[in-house]
């Protein structure tokens, strides 16, 4: 009777574990649960990314108008918007904000340009204009009128503008390689205040191709609301090559004894129509009704 029931159970256990399954028949659900999962995703995410373009193109938020801040006092708002709008491209959510501010910059006057989104269909401008501190380059004919011409901001970058629209006055003239710029705007700033004491000013600055320095001086006079301008001829003076502190101090020796030479000869620095400071121990000076060649009849007479 014991084998009888042994044998039963065992009958019983073979036929509640049922018949296996194959390793490979696993596998295979395995795999296209997989793919299936995998499709799913996929499906989601063109979804997703046909419901954004679909979003980002949608009229509602086609660019409706710019909001122009900041300095405008040389560029007026709505003929930058004139300007500025049919080179926008795309709708709030696309635009390449980048390539706007590069439209702005472009046009006249505007030196910086600030491009924000304002929600839900305009975008907002600040604008930072030029600051003219000097003319740039050689003055062009009168018969040419004005025009847009090369001017120098106070950072040294050389821009072009009508100077028709120029405000600030009696700025000076500077010239040089376009690359140094910065070098000829600093050098002027350096030597104002050595002209100022002697009621001199900037009249022009120009670094040659060889590296020499030109300087241009004009009579200050008062003028209305408590001004000044320059007055008179320009006296161009040689100042040579060198460092920056090398000629500023070849320029201070030559202020420091220039008015007693002039009063030597009868002459104040008005009378000033140029020097040559290239010499190692000295300078030559030109001064209006003052000749060398009159002085020399002079002495053969005596």
């Amino acid at each position: 009777m014991k084998k009888k029931t042994t044998a039963s159970s065992a009958s019983t256990a073979s036929a509640a574990a049922g018949p296996a399954v194959p390793a490979s028949a696993t596998f295979d659900v395995r795999l296209m649960n997989g793919l299936a999962r995998a499709l799913l995703v996929v499906f989601v995410l063109l979804a997703l990314t046909y419901f954004a373009r679909w979003v980002m193109q949608h009229p509602v938020f086609s660019i409706s108008g710019l909001t122009v801040l900041g300095d405008v006092r040389h560029s007026n708002a709505r003929t930058l918007r004139a300007r500025v709008m049919p080179h926008i491209q795309g709708t709030f959510l696309t635009v390449d904000l980048s390539a706007v501010q590069r439209v702005f910059e472009a046009q006249p006057w505007v030196r910086r340009a600030v491009v924000q989104r304002e929600f839900p269909n305009r975008l907002r401008v600040i604008l930072e204009e030029h600051q003219p501190a000097a003319y740039w380059g050689q003055e062009q004919g009168t018969d040419q009128g004005a025009g847009a011409q090369a001017l120098l901001n106070r950072q040294g970058e050389v821009f072009e503008a009508n100077l028709d629209e120029v405000e600030a006055e009696n700025l000076p003239r500077l010239d040089g390689p376009v690359a140094r710029a910065t070098e000829v705007l600093a050098m002027q700033r350096e030597m104002e205040p050595l002209l100022v004491p002697q009621g001199l000013r900037t009249a022009s600055l120009v670094l040659t191709p060889r590296g020499n320095w030109q300087l241009g001086v004009r009579q200050v006079a008062a003028a209305p609301r408590g001004r000044q301008q320059g007055v008179g001829s320009v006296a161009l003076i040689e100042l040579g090559g060198g460092e920056a502190p090398e000629v500023k101090a070849r320029l201070q020796r030559f202020l420091d004894t220039a008015a007693q030479v002039a009063a030597h000869h009868r002459r104040d620095l008005t009378a000033l129509e140029g020097a040559d400071l290239r010499y190692a121990q000295g300078y030559a000076l030109r001064l209006r009704g003052v000749s060398t060649v009159a002085a020399l009849d002079k002495a053969r007479t005596k």
